[in-house]
């Protein structure tokens, strides 16, 4: 965030300074320079998709290794999806020294994809696309959540595959359609 502040603050009074040195200009060449996107202003603040170039991945030396791993840790863990930040930040300090160039990309393929369909896909709630369900990475992190919930679960208190999870902790009705037990 801070990233983005300091790239936001630097980089507007560019814009406008930029369009004000072009006054002898057309008006049609000022706006050009208004809307024109600066060369590595923004494009190091978003995260790579495949739509963007593909995220440099350089495991040449120590430093810009550890650069790149404490960056794919901290994206893990810092999500602002709670469930999330502690399944894949937990998953990836554990994996990540051991993953090689292939591994890091299926990992910054997951940490690319939206929280509320990543969760769903994890916890089976939802069928994965086929794309997302042959990364090692997806597999490997579904089947530790799978393996979870089916040793620390009961089955009674998680949704029927397909089917979303009903919160029971602040259910309003209660009565005949009400949850049968627990977290429903």
């Amino acid at each position: 965030m801070a990233n983005l502040r300091r790239a936001l603050l630097f980089t507007i009074p560019r814009i406008i300074n930029s369009s004000k040195t072009a006054s002898g200009a057309t008006s049609t060449l000022q706006s050009h320079n208004l809307y024109r996107p600066l060369a590595g202003t923004f494009s190091r603040f978003i995260s790579s998709n495949e739509t963007s170039s593909p995220m440099n991945i350089d495991l040449s030396d120590e430093e810009s290794k550890r650069r790149l791993f404490n960056r794919l840790i901290y994206r893990s863990k810092q999500r602002g999806y709670l469930e999330l930040d502690l399944v894949l930040g937990k998953w990836v300090e554990e994996h990540i020294q051991s993953m090689d160039e292939n591994g890091i990309k299926s990992l910054v393929h997951v940490l690319d994809l939206e929280n509320p369909d990543l969760w769903k896909w994890l916890t089976g709630q939802e069928q994965p696309p086929d794309a997302i369900s042959t990364n090692p990475v997806f597999s490997a992190v579904r089947e530790k959540v799978m393996n979870n919930l089916n040793n620390h679960t009961s089955p009674e208190t998680r949704a029927v595959p397909g089917k979303p999870w009903v919160r029971g902790w602040d259910d309003i009705k209660k009565g005949r359609d009400a949850p049968i037990a627990g977290n429903q």
